[in-house]
C-alpha cells in the first residue's frame, strides 16, 4: 500500500489530501515518538518512518501531525487482505500493508491480475497500491518499490543487470543502515558493486548465513517459498517514557501494565509462554535484558508479572530509564484455542 497510514487518514478526511502529513506516536511532535508513516508530500522534506517526531517537525514545521490509529488501519488492512485472497488464496501476509501472492497457477497474464487487484482495491477502499511482479519474492519486493505511488512494475531475471544492479544496496530486502554503512566502507554502494564481490569475501565480512544471502540477493537469487501460515514465537510490549525516569514506582507500574496487556493478548489468542524477558533502555541508550525461564508455559498475568519483577530486580538502576519492555517467548498453542489477536509477533519466515 502507498503511504498506508497517511492514505487512510487522507481518505477519511479529504482536507488532508495533498498536504504534508506525518503519522506517529501521540501525534504531538514536542513529545517522544517516531514517525510511522509520512505522506509523499512530507517525504519531500526528508521525513521517513522511524525518524523521531521532533526531527520531522524541524524538517517540516508546517506538516500536520496525527496520532497512530492502529485499530482503523488494521480494519482497512483486513479488508484489503480479503480482496487479495479473492484473487489468489496463496498469500503470504508480511505486514499490515504488504503481502506476496503466488499467481503462477492462475491462467491469466500477471499484469492483468495486478491491474484488476489495483482497480478493486481502489474501488472498495479508495486507496492506491503499488505492485511488483517477478519470478521470486526478492525481486517482486524490489519491483513494488520502483514506481511508487500507484505503480505496477514487472522485473524478469534478464533485467538484473540494467534494472537491479544500478540500485543502491539499501534497496535489497534485509539490508539495513548498519550493513549499508559497512558496505560503504568497502566502497560498495550499488547492488551491482555488491554482486562483484566473491562469496568468500562476503562470508568473511558478514558471516556464513548473511554473507551467502548478500551474495545471492545481489544476483537476484531467492528460493524462499511462500509461507501461508506460521506460528508465532513471541509476543512483546514496550513503552518509551516521555521523560527519562529513575522512579522505581513508575518503572514497576509500567512493567506491571505491560505484563497485563501481554497476558490479555495471550489468553485471547490461545497461547502460553515459557520465557519472560525484560528490556531496559537507559537515558544514554544503553540497553540490557534479563530473562527468566519458567518450569511450565503460562499465560496468567500474575505469573508473568512475578517473573518480570524477578528480572527487574536483577538490573542496576543507577541511571535514568528511557524505555521499559517485556517479552514472553517459547509460545505454545493452547489445545483447542482459536487465534484472534493481531498483537502476536509472527515468527521470522
Amino acid at each position: 500500500m502507498d503511504a498506508f497510514f497517511a492514505a487512510v487518514e487522507q481518505k477519511r478526511n479529504p482536507d488532508l489530501t495533498g498536504k504534508a502529513l506525518v503519522i506517529g506516536g501521540s501525534g504531538d511532535p514536542t513529545q517522544r515518538g517516531v514517525v510511522s508513516t509520512a505522506s509523499y508530500e512530507a517525504r519531500k522534506f526528508g521525513i521517513h518512518s522511524a525518524m523521531p517526531l521532533r526531527t520531522a517537525y524541524k524538517l517540516c514545521p508546517h506538516a500536520i501531525f496525527l496520532p497512530v490509529d492502529y485499530r482503523e488501519y488494521a480494519r482497512i488492512s483486513e479488508k484489503i487482505k480479503h480482496i487479495l485472497k479473492r484473487f489468489c488464496p496463496l498469500m503470504q501476509d508480511v505486514g499490515i500493508d504488504e503481502a506476496f501472492l503466488d499467481v503462477s497457477q492462475i491462467d491469466k497474464p500477471p499484469e492483468e491480475i495486478a491491474k484488476e487487484i489495483k482497480m478493486t482495491i481502489r474501488q472498495e477502499t479508495g486507496l492506491t497500491c503499488s505492485i511488483g511482479i517477478a519470478p521470486n519474492k526478492l525481486l517482486a519486493k524490489i519491483a513494488s518499490d520502483l514506481q511508487k505511488p500507484d505503480g505496477l512494475t514487472m522485473i524478469t531475471e534478464e533485467d538484473r543487470e540494467n534494472r537491479i544492479w544500478p540500485l543502491p544496496v539499501r534497496k535489497l530486502w534485509g539490508v539495513g543502515p548498519k550493513t549499508e554503512a559497512a558496505l560503504k566502507e568497502m566502497g560498495i554502494e550499488t547492488v551491482g558493486a555488491l554482486a562483484s564481490l566473491s562469496r568468500e569475501k562476503l562470508i568473511e565480512k558478514f558471516g556464513n548465513s548473511y554473507g551467502k544471502y548478500l551474495y545471492e540477493a545481489s544476483r537476484g537469487i531467492d528460493d524462499s517459498p511462500l509461507i501461508t501460515h506460521w506460528e508465532p514465537k513471541s509476543t512483546s510490549r514496550e513503552v518509551t517514557f516521555q521523560r527519562d525516569s529513575n522512579k522505581w514506582q513508575e518503572i514497576a507500574r509500567t512493567l506491571a501494565e505491560l505484563t497485563r496487556e501481554i497476558a490479555t493478548d495471550m489468553k485471547r489468542s490461545g497461547y502460553k509462554g515459557r520465557t519472560v524477558t525484560v528490556k531496559i533502555r537507559f537515558s544514554d541508550f544503553e540497553t540490557h535484558t534479563r530473562a527468566k525461564t519458567l518450569g511450565k508455559p503460562v499465560n496468567s498475568a500474575d505469573e508473568i508479572r512475578t517473573a518480570a519483577f524477578d528480572c527487574l530486580r536483577r538490573f542496576e538502576l543507577k541511571k535514568k530509564v528511557r524505555l521499559v519492555g517485556v517479552r514472553v517467548g517459547g509460545l505454545e498453542k493452547v489445545h483447542g484455542a482459536i487465534c484472534h489477536s493481531k498483537q502476536i509477533e509472527e515468527a521470522d519466515a
